[in-house]
Formats: structure tokens, C-alpha cells, sequence
């Protein structure tokens, strides 16, 4: 490759997306000042545009600004005061109930298989791909997120209270508001513990976990200001060892989903 193509390919991947993307942190402090029904639509749109198996486009979004009801949600979610906090907050609900309801009344009562595996891994993958959409949105707008997995700490009780269907689930949240901190960038995995070459790489993917345990040890010791410096394999073990959510599975058989 020549040195001019080199640069010029060099200058095609320093771009305003990747930047984007490079700064990405999760933000639990907003300020009140109010997210407008144009950013809100803009944003939902743009998650519609992500990717979906065969447009099928299993997600149902739930905007929640009423404060009664963001409170109701921070406390299912295990206290987390910034949902009750910032302007609004996204329900991201994988949503097989409406593709069913469509699809009834060109059946003639033939048998259907939304409860089967495949679909309920589409429509939570459908789901995930639009929320991340709308993450990226919002952040070119100049607005910040955090994702809210506390919502399956009391799954049932945040379904009952959202009114939701059967075929329907809410899968995570979404603070969604005008960033009030500016948090220090998580360092991740190093590149080649994630990216392997024409097959899997076993024993690279371990490897590189040792150099990623002092990067993380780094990072918290200068975090937390030398009270911990614990490192990532330690933390994933800890995480490994605690039965989180037992209840979700009970759950979404419950939902209709899982069941074949």
C-alpha cells in the first residue's frame, strides 16, 4: 500500500461517527432542563432505522415522563435515583404481541410459533439493536444515557404496572436527559480478546485478561482514589457466583415467550 493510500485511508477513519462513538459514557446525573418532543421522535426514528430480522421490528418503546411513575419504576429498579431524576425515561420492550395480532387474520386459525426460541431471540436482539440506535442519537444531540437492566429486578410488578401484553416484555431502560457530570471513559478489553481471525482464538481470548486486569485495576485505583483496585476476573467471578434474576425465566414462560 502506498503511503498516500495509507494516509488517506488513515484520514477516512478519523470521522465524526467514530468519534462519536470513542466518547461514549454512561451518564447518571442530569440536568432538569427538559428533552423537547422533536429530540424524543427524532431519536425513536433513528432506532427505527437499526437493523431487523426479516422487518419484523419486535420492540415496543414506552417514553415515561410522569414523575409518580418514574419514581414507581426507579424503586422496582433498585432505587436508582437518576430514573426518577432525568426528564425522561425509555421502556425498551420486546414486542412479539403486535406481529401476531397483525398476522392473525391472514392465517385461517393455522397453527403459529411466537413462543418458540428463535423468535423470542429475535425480537430481544431486534430490541437491543434499536435502543442502541437511539443511544447513539441522542449522544449527536448532545443528550447522555444509561441503560437501566435493574427494570428485570422486579420484572412482573414493572409489566403489571405498564400495562403490558401478553408476548411482551421489557427488556432494560433508558435514562434519557442532558448529561450533569462528565464521567472518565471505561476502558474495555483489549482488541484482540474480541476480534479473531477466521476462527475462534481460545486461548488468546484468555490471555489477553491479564493485561486487561491491570488496565482495569488502574483505572479503578485511580477512580476511586486508591480505596479499590480490584481486577475485571475478579469482578466477573464475583458476578458469576451471585443467581441473578432466577425469576426470568418463570417470567417470560409466563409471557408467552420461551415455551418451545
Amino acid at each position: 500500500m502506498s503511503k498516500d493510500l495509507r494516509e488517506s485511508e488513515a484520514a477516512s477513519l478519523d470521522n465524526e461517527v467514530l468519534s462519536l462513538l470513542g466518547r461514549h459514557v454512561s451518564v447518571r446525573k442530569f440536568r432538569p432542563d427538559p428533552v423537547s418532543e422533536e429530540q424524543l421522535e427524532a431519536i425513536i426514528q433513528a432506532a427505527q432505522m437499526a437493523s431487523t430480522s426479516s422487518n419484523v421490528q419486535a420492540y415496543s418503546v414506552i417514553a415515561v415522563t410522569d414523575p409518580a411513575l418514574k419514581s414507581e419504576l426507579a424503586a422496582l429498579a433498585g432505587n436508582q435515583a437518576y430514573v426518577a431524576e432525568c426528564p425522561v425515561f425509555l421502556v425498551w420492550c420486546a414486542d412479539l404481541y403486535r406481529l401476531r395480532e397483525a398476522a392473525k387474520p391472514h392465517l385461517g386459525g393455522a397453527a403459529t410459533y411466537e413462543d418458540s426460541a428463535e423468535n423470542f431471540i429475535i425480537a430481544t436482539v431486534d430490541t437491543a439493536l434499536a435502543a442502541q440506535n437511539a443511544a447513539v442519537a441522542a449522544e449527536s444531540l448532545g443528550l447522555g444515557i444509561v441503560y437501566i437492566g435493574g427494570l428485570r429486578n422486579k420484572i412482573a410488578e414493572v409489566a403489571e404496572r405498564l400495562g403490558l401484553p401478553e408476548l411482551v416484555y421489557p427488556l432494560f431502560g433508558m435514562c434519557l436527559g442532558y448529561p450533569d457530570q462528565s464521567p472518565a471513559l471505561r476502558p474495555r478489553l483489549p482488541l484482540p480478546a474480541v476480534l479473531h481471525r477466521d476462527r475462534y482464538d481460545a486461548g488468546e481470548t484468555v490471555r489477553q485478561v491479564k493485561a486487561y486486569d491491570a488496565t482495569m485495576s488502574e483505572y479503578l485505583r485511580k477512580r476511586t482514589g486508591g480505596a479499590k483496585d480490584t481486577p475485571w476476573s475478579a469482578i466477573m467471578a464475583d458476578r458469576l457466583a451471585e443467581p441473578i434474576r432466577l425469576h426470568m425465566k418463570d417470567f417470560l414462560q409466563g409471557k408467552g415467550f420461551l415455551r418451545r
